[in-house]
């Protein structure tokens, strides 16, 4: 027994895929316009042959009446006489009838059944030399009780009518055909150009995440969506490549002080002397396990950032209280190691963003750039609005950062060779960018000095006002 569920059939099928959909818009639109033309043809030919009959009728009627008023019955009878003479078609119909209901003039023998009816127009069969036409015919109450009936033999326009009728029977077969054909020539290309897209999904389903979606040199809309869907692609893959780093990072990076914990507790619970040195050993296993907990804070907190949750608390703010609070944090550690902390700030910078997140990054910035300028250094703290772009730069005396760490500087984990000393798990300028790029900046790196041994780093973020 045949499989009749709505999935398998053809009409079911062919609506739910949106080639088909598409193609039978195609089809009814075909139709609609041939159905529309074939409306207008109708009404100038087979319309116009019918008005113009009326038309006539109407005429003819009105100058017999014209006469009868003018001449009397004779001259009416003779009207019908005359047109009758000179009717070389054989068309024209009349009948006038006396009150008594006998045939005073015309070429009708009887007053026929339907003239009885109310409406003054009548649509008749009609018997002539043995051949079945059709009449139409229009009634006339003349005074004195006299009837007449004014016509004309369609069968001539009845043929007219009929070999219209069967063109547009044949140009609808036709159009219908060639609509068909369109729409499946439609469904087929829709098909071909989204083959390769479905060949792309499928391969990535599979797991393979090199496959890319096949351009042509078209740039059509459908070369459109598969730019935009490898676009799309590469950056799944950025973000695949990069949460395998950061948990390679995390791996490698955590290992370390984990491991350095468990073995100084293990220590102090085999070899501790007395209370004392266990409970020294108990806390600096508390504060390498809370540094552990601060780089998954860190690492949770950019994830928020990234995500966008912190947008809801964007608001104007003015950021030279901001900056300056930052620097009067980090003024401190700075005069401990004899290091210049200079800020140069103007007397308003508003933009609209989350202040708290702003202070963090600013604050990073510093943090690092103090770390990493040695004793005696100068760190500087500026800002300025620029082309209406809120710029904030944070430059050091320090080390700088090669070129090629410069591509690398921002992702998680990532430190520069020159500070695998140095404390710190590399996640500050992480946090850096993903709260620039939240309020729709961009972070730059550069010497603070150009040709100088060391060159320093000049972090610069800018940020559009609003």
């Amino acid at each position: 027994m045949p499989n009749t569920s709505p999935a398998n059939l053809p009409l079911i099928g062919l609506l739910r895929s949106a080639s088909g959909r598409f193609a039978l818009l195609f089809t009814a639109m075909f139709a609609a316009a041939a159905t529309a033309a074939a409306v207008v043809l109708w009404w100038n030919t087979a319309g116009a042959l019918d008005r113009q009959t009326d038309a006539a009728i109407r005429a003819d009627a009105t100058a017999l009446v014209e006469r009868q008023r003018d001449a009397g019955l004779p001259g009416l009878v003779a009207a019908i006489e005359d047109r009758l003479a000179l009717d070389v078609q054989n068309e024209s119909l009349y009948l006038l009838l006396s009150p008594d209901r006998r045939v005073l003039a015309g070429n009708l023998a009887v007053w026929p059944p339907e003239a009885e009816a109310d409406a003054p127009w009548i649509r008749m069969p009609l018997l002539r030399d043995g051949t079945e036409s059709e009449a139409r015919m229009l009634r006339i109450d003349l005074a004195g009780q006299h009837r007449l009936l004014v016509g004309r033999d369609v069968a001539e326009k009845l043929r007219l009518r009929g070999l219209l009728s069967e063109g547009i029977a044949w140009a609808a077969s036709s159009s219908a055909a060639i609509a068909l054909l369109g729409a499946w020539l439609l469904r087929r290309s829709l098909e071909r150009r989204l083959m390769p897209v479905y060949g792309t999904a499928a391969a990535i389903g599979a797991g393979d995440l090199s496959r890319r979606v096949p351009l042509s040199d078209r740039q059509d809309e459908f070369d459109r969506l598969g730019m935009t869907m490898n676009a799309m692609l590469d950056r799944i893959a950025q973000l695949m490549e990069g949460v395998r780093g950061v948990s390679d990072a995390i791996a490698h990076d955590l290992r370390t002080p984990i491991a350095r914990a468990r073995a100084k507790l293990e220590e102090a619970l085999n070899d501790a002397a007395d209370e004392e040195a266990l409970r020294a050993a108990v806390e600096q296993g508390i504060a390498d396990l809370d540094g552990i907990a601060r780089v998954f804070k860190a690492v949770l907190r950019i994830a928020e950032v990234e995500a966008g949750a912190r947008r809801a608390a964007f608001a104007p703010v003015d950021m030279v209280p901001t900056l300056a609070d930052a620097a009067d944090l980090y003024g401190a550690a700075a005069e401990a190691r004899e290091q210049e902390l200079a800020v140069d700030l103007p007397e308003a910078l508003n933009l609209v963003g989350d202040r708290d997140l702003l202070l963090q990054a600013v604050a990073n910035l510093l943090d690092n750039a103090l770390k990493f300028t040695p004793d005696g250094g100068r760190v500087a703290l500026s800002a300025r609005v620029l082309d209406g772009v809120v710029e904030i730069a944070v430059a050091d005396s320090g080390p700088g950062l090669a070129p090629d760490d410069r591509a690398r500087a921002g992702e998680r984990f990532f430190r520069a060779d020159t500070s695998r000393n140095t404390p710190g798990s590399g996640l500050g300028l992480s946090l850096v960018r993903a709260v620039v790029a939240l309020h729709g900046g961009v972070v730059v790196l550069e010497d603070t000095v150009r040709g100088r041994q060391p060159p320093g780093l000049t972090v610069r973020l800018r940020l559009p006002k609003g």
